[in-house]
């Protein structure tokens, strides 16, 4: 097949177009895409690259196989049979259009937002915050290590993708999804600038050894901490509706602090908080809220975390499903260490991986690679397979 390339003259064209627009449109306070820094070098060079780099990183991320399996991630609710209930692939999508609203009032580089919202959550483990909550002990217990969501997101795409080669994202793009945690909520974000690749990956690497590391790190650019807060204002509104439509609360439920101010509608909480932070971040180097809408996104949180993501009613399956963590990190533990051939982790995954993925990684940090990047489905057939029996049929075969 005739590969077609580009006109010399129109490819030189679009580059000086996608700088101008750039430099005329962009805050002084936003990260240029000429400012990209990769680990690595690209087939085709960022700077003679029609697709600017952040915008070149988010096709990477759409096409790779850790975002197909956004599809069948739980967000916060698992095993209601309610297609209307939000998955993880519906919230980051949210979390993109929040940002880029946010980064372009504020005249920020909305590819780089677009690349850290939708990749932020790639870590992410079957049955959301409950299965990590079991993945970080199962690791800590097997090799002295913490488990995160937000570095494991880096980890996949750096480590895990491409048969353990990684996609050689740029470093801007790494440092959002690092920095992104959205459950320790600031009332102000002002990002590290003086951030180097060197001290990156030294928190990159504090998120497995030191407890809390991953909690406390800030983003590099603008766009890493709009892309912060925007996690926030995505799931705790849709959080609540997906809480009502499954009858766990009702709307009248919602603290009068909290309708008071941000409202008690996911449209109403949403543009309630993005248009307080386009006030109070207008022309700033930093991303801010006004106090009275920090102290009613922390009472609606503190509403949530009790009513919502610990009522009894959600947890009745928990102690179920921490079992059957025990049971397949046990199982592909020892099929590693016994070199087994014909088993799940090794025709699955192992097989896929480069020598260098499996020389670096522990096997315990192999087997959370492993389960963390399941889909729920994948996980629970895993599950029947080891456990429950299955039946002969007519006759042996």
């Amino acid at each position: 097949m005739k590969e077609i390339h580009l006109e010399k003259d129109i490819a030189r064209q679009i580059l000086e177009n996608n700088l101008k627009r750039e430099y005329k449109t962009f805050s002084k306070y936003a990260c240029f895409s000429n400012s990209a820094y990769r680990f690595g070098n690209e087939k085709i060079a960022d700077k003679v690259n029609i697709r600017p780099s952040f915008f070149h990183d988010t096709d990477k991320i759409i096409h790779s196989l850790t975002y197909t399996r956004y599809i069948d991630k739980t967000q916060v609710f698992y095993l209601f049979e309610n297609d209307h209930i939000t998955h993880r692939v519906l919230h980051v999508q949210l979390v993109s259009k929040i940002a880029r609203v946010i980064g372009r009032a504020l005249m920020l580089n909305e590819d780089l937002i677009d690349a850290i919202s939708l990749a932020h959550d790639l870590g992410h483990v079957p049955y959301g915050h409950d299965g990590e909550g079991k993945l970080n002990e199962l690791t800590l217990k097997a090799g002295n290590e913490y488990f995160c969501h937000n570095a494991q997101s880096v980890r996949a795409l750096s480590h895990i993708e491409n048969n353990g080669k990684g996609l050689n994202l740029t470093l801007q793009v790494l440092d959002g999804i690092l920095c992104h945690n959205g459950e320790l909520m600031l009332p102000k974000y002002e990002p590290n600038y003086k951030k180097t690749p060197k001290e990156f990956l030294q928190q990159y690497d504090n998120c497995w050894t030191i407890k809390g590391s991953s909690k406390e790190i800030i983003s590099m650019t603008l766009e890493g901490c709009v892309m912060r807060i925007s996690d926030v204002i995505a799931y705790i509104g849709r959080d609540l509706e997906d809480a009502i439509t499954i009858g766990l609360i009702k709307r009248t439920d919602i603290p009068i602090q909290v309708r008071n101010v941000i409202g008690d509608t996911n449209s109403s909480i949403v543009n309630n908080i993005i248009l307080d932070i386009i006030n109070n971040s207008f022309g700033q180097n930093y991303i801010q809220l006004s106090s009275d809408i920090f102290q009613a996104i922390q009472c609606f949180y503190d509403f949530s975390y009790n009513a919502i993501y610990k009522n009894p009613k959600k947890t009745t399956q928990d102690t179920k499903i921490r079992n059957m963590f025990d049971v397949l990190f046990d199982r592909y533990y020892e099929d590693i260490e016994s070199n087994k051939k014909e088993t799940s982790i090794s025709k699955f995954y192992l097989e896929q991986r480069s020598i260098d993925y499996l020389d670096a990684s522990q096997t315990y940090r192999i087997v959370s690679d492993y389960i963390a990047g399941m889909t729920d489905n994948f996980f629970n057939k895993e599950f029947e397979h080891f456990v429950i029996p299955k039946r002969f049929g007519y006759k042996i075969e």
